[in-house]
C-alpha cells in the first residue's frame, strides 16, 4: 500500500472516529432540563429518555439522580442567591429556572448517574421479547436490572441497562455523602462542567 493510501485511510479512521459521540458513558443532559419550570429529579427514581439525539444509543439514562445535571448547586425556590440555574444553552438572563431546584447528592452526582445507556437485558420476570436485540456493556459498565417491570406501560423501556461499575443504586443500603455546595465549590462548575 503506498503512503498516499495509508494516509488517506488513516484520516478516514480518525473522521469515522472522531465523530463517534454519544456512546455508552458519555454524558447527556435529559430533555427535562430545557423547560424553566423543571425542577429535578429525585434520588428514588429512574429517568429513561429513549430518543435522545446527543447519545449514539438514543437513550439517555437518569438512575437514581436529584436534582438537575446542568446545576449541581441547584437553587431556593425563589431562584435568588449566588447559585441560578438556567436552562442549558441559555444565561441567567435569558433561560432562568423559576423553580426550587434541589442540589446533587456528592455520591451520586450526573457524572455517576446521567449519561448515554444501552438496554442489555429484559426485566426478571417479564414475558419473552421476540426479535430484540440488547446491547453489551463495555469494560468499566455492568448490565443491572434498573426499571422492574410492573406491568404498566410498554415492556420494551423496561430491565437492564449498562451502568457504570460501583454505582448500582440500593434503596436499602444507599447513605447520601451530603449535597453539592456552593460555597465549598465541591462539584465544579455552576453549569455542571
Amino acid at each position: 500500500m503506498n503512503v498516499r493510501w495509508r494516509v488517506a485511510l488513516l484520516f478516514a479512521c480518525m473522521a469515522v472516529v472522531g465523530c463517534q459521540s454519544g456512546g455508552v458513558g458519555d454524558p447527556c443532559v435529559p430533555e427535562d432540563e430545557y423547560q424553566r419550570y423543571f425542577s429535578g429529579y429525585e434520588v428514588g427514581e429512574v429517568n429513561i429518555e429513549t430518543r435522545s439525539f446527543q447519545c449514539e444509543t438514543r437513550i439517555c439514562l437518569v438512575n437514581h439522580f436529584q436534582g438537575r445535571a446542568s446545576c449541581p448547586y441547584g437553587q431556593p425556590s425563589s431562584g435568588g442567591g449566588p447559585t441560578r440555574c438556567h436552562v442549558p444553552g441559555s444565561t441567567q438572563a435569558t433561560g432562568a429556572v423559576e423553580v426550587e431546584v434541589k442540589p446533587q447528592i456528592l455520591n451520586r452526582r450526573a457524572t455517576h448517574a446521567v449519561y448515554c445507556s444501552c438496554r442489555c437485558g429484559k426485566a426478571t420476570g417479564s414475558i419473552a421479547e421476540e426479535n430484540v436485540r440488547y446491547c453489551t456493556c463495555p469494560d468499566g459498565f455492568a448490565c443491572v436490572e434498573v426499571l422492574p417491570d410492573i406491568h404498566v406501560g410498554p415492556n420494551y423501556i423496561t430491565g437492564s441497562y449498562c451502568v457504570k461499575a460501583g454505582t448500582e443504586y440500593d434503596s436499602r443500603t444507599f447513605l447520601p455523602e451530603g449535597t453539592c455546595d456552593a460555597a465549598k465549590r465541591n462539584c465544579g462548575n455552576e453549569d455542571g462542567t
